[in-house]
């Protein structure tokens, strides 16, 4: 039987290891991503282009992409804001995990050089572009409740959207995760509450998502359920499916961190 003074050195180097790694998630890692993408940088050769859309604001679409597509959302009045949701394309049970996301880089700060996870500890997303670096991936999106609160009607809402997206594609309320909302400038403030920072928000923001897996999304452009505006200040948003190079051995998303290059290995071998 293991004595309790045991236990306790058990203990205390499970803490000194995870100080360690919580240090360098936090400190060394930021230092090592790429500068935050120009509003006039990236363009996107035309012979690349897969397609391309506009979603009206309120609305929904669901776009599929396959491994090495990016999608690049672009908010061309800096008013809106974009949630999404999504699944491995071949097996629907693994979706976008926001806790992992947040979990295994040791911050909730999405930007370029950072990738979304699904629920298998795979990379489903690398940030390979964005020139906001102010989406949110603790808050969610609106519901039926929040926009009859904030416009006092139930209006079109992400919740509901979602679930609409869900069911075109064969899914349920049980299979809606979490959602990650881009141009969504939450914080917190010194009393550990949600703020938002209108002044982080500009006309033609854009992130490029590439696909490190074959994956079925759910977009919706509906205002957060933070954004102070009154009516909503939600405006059209533009989605540009189109071509990129793979992400190569020393590329900044998987070489980012080692939770990062884990993950890569993991999804790396399911297309091997």
């Amino acid at each position: 039987m293991t004595s309790l003074e045991t236990k306790r050195e058990i203990a205390e180097a499970n803490r000194r290891r995870y100080e360690e790694l919580r240090a360098a998630g936090q400190e060394a890692t930021p230092k090592a991503l790429p500068a935050a993408t120009a509003l006039d940088g990236a363009p996107i050769a035309p012979g690349a282009i897969i397609s391309s859309e506009e979603v009206p604001a309120d609305w929904y679409t669901i776009v599929r992409l396959r491994r090495g597509d990016a999608l690049r959302v672009i908010d061309p009045s800096g008013q809106s804001s974009v949630s999404m949701i999504g699944w491995r394309d071949e097996d629907t049970s693994e979706r976008i995990n926001c806790a992992d996301t947040v979990k295994v880089q040791w911050s909730a700060a999405l930007s370029k050089g950072r990738v979304i996870l699904s629920d298998m500890g795979r990379v489903l997303f690398s940030l390979i572009e964005d020139t906001s670096g102010s989406h949110d991936i603790l808050v969610g999106g609106s519901t039926p409740a929040s926009t009859a609160a904030a416009y006092g009607a139930t209006t079109r809402n992400t919740q509901e959207n979602f679930v609409a997206g869900a069911a075109k594609i064969g899914l349920g309320v049980r299979d809606i995760p979490s959602c990650v909302a881009f141009f969504a400038p939450v914080s917190l403030d010194p009393n550990g509450r949600f703020s938002w920072s209108q002044s982080r928000k500009r006309p033609g923001d854009f992130v490029d998502l590439r696909a490190e897996m074959n994956a079925t999304l759910v977009l919706s452009n509906c205002a957060h359920p933070l954004d102070p505006a009154r009516p909503s200040a939600a405006r059209p948003v533009m989605l540009v499916r189109h071509r990129v190079a793979p992400a190569a051995a020393d590329d900044p998303c998987r070489t980012g961190s080692p939770e990062a290059m884990r993950a890569f290995e993991f999804t790396d071998r399911l297309y091997a």
